[in-house]
């Protein structure tokens, strides 16, 4: 299988803008973790916003919202934090497309700060994503990350999508609970997990051991590649070990998000982290 990269239905040029305005420009303390976005951060759905509205993390600039997702959000007193516009359902539309499941909300809000490697805790798990390219795909694993109570996700600035749009939506709210870590160099990072006392497995398909039969310990940091092309070398290279995934069925590979669930468990159950 390939990794597709499917195009999000929002697109910055496409539709009616609510906002033509920019960000002042000024470089954050902190890096954000949609580095290289040239605008706002898009959300939209229900657990996506209704997630934002609950992080006081995420600045929110503006909120648009049909008459029911208004009533909705009031009826399970879920404070706007800034006074919404009340639009019509296909004027959201035309901002993000026809596709879109947006549920009738729709925030831009700043983006969130990226931690540095070395404020990663030194308990549980961490995720590290080598050139994941789908938006889908890091949405899906974003959200198991949420699940297993993963500390934070690693990534790179560049071939990784903006934390933004079709991710944000598939994340389901998980872009607000998981940190988002963004680097430049990715076999850096993994040396300074290395050196930091991580454990870092690379998953792979030629793997010399099952992933089950490996003596795990915490912090314990899970590195998956995209699918079709794995890890590239020099990740392979920096990682502590390298372990496949058997399955016991016809097929023998899975989506790189349903990988990252089967990981997750295994690393999260011999840990002692399941409780």
């Amino acid at each position: 299988m390939s990794d597709h990269d499917r195009k999000p239905p929002f697109r910055r040029g496409g539709g009616k803008p609510f906002d033509k305005g920019r960000p002042d420009g000024r470089r954050p303390v902190r890096r954000d973790r949609e580095q290289g976005s040239d605008g706002p951060v898009i959300l939209y759905g229900w657990h996506t916003v209704a997630a934002a509205l609950a992080n006081p993390q995420r600045q929110i600039r503006k909120l648009y919202l049909t008459e029911n997702a208004a009533r909705r959000l009031a009826d399970d007193n879920i404070d706007t934090r800034v006074t919404p516009e009340i639009v019509r359902p296909n004027t959201i539309d035309q901002r993000l497309g026809p596709d879109a499941v947006h549920q009738g909300l729709l925030a831009e809000a700043d983006p969130l700060p990226s931690p540095d490697i070395d404020a990663l805790s030194q308990q549980g798990i961490v995720l590290v994503l080598d050139q994941i390219t789908d938006p889908h795909n890091v949405g899906a694993i974003m959200r198991s990350a949420a699940a297993f109570a993963v500390k934070a996700i690693v990534t790179t600035a560049r071939h990784s999508p903006e934390a933004t749009g079709v991710l944000a939506k598939s994340a389901s709210g998980a872009l607000e609970m998981v940190p988002l870590v963004t680097v430049q160099n990715l076999a850096r990072a993994l040396g300074e997990l290395n050196d930091r006392g991580f454990l870092t497995v690379g998953l792979d398909s030629e793997g010399a051991e099952n992933l089950g039969a490996v003596t795990l310990r915490q912090p314990l940091a899970l590195v998956l590649g995209a699918e079709g092309k794995g890890l590239r070398q020099l990740t392979r290279e920096t990682c502590g070990v390298v372990a496949r995934l058997d399955l016991p069925g016809e097929i023998k590979s899975l989506n790189v998000s349903n990988a990252a669930v089967l990981a997750l468990y295994i690393g999260a159950s011999r840990l002692g982290l399941m409780a």
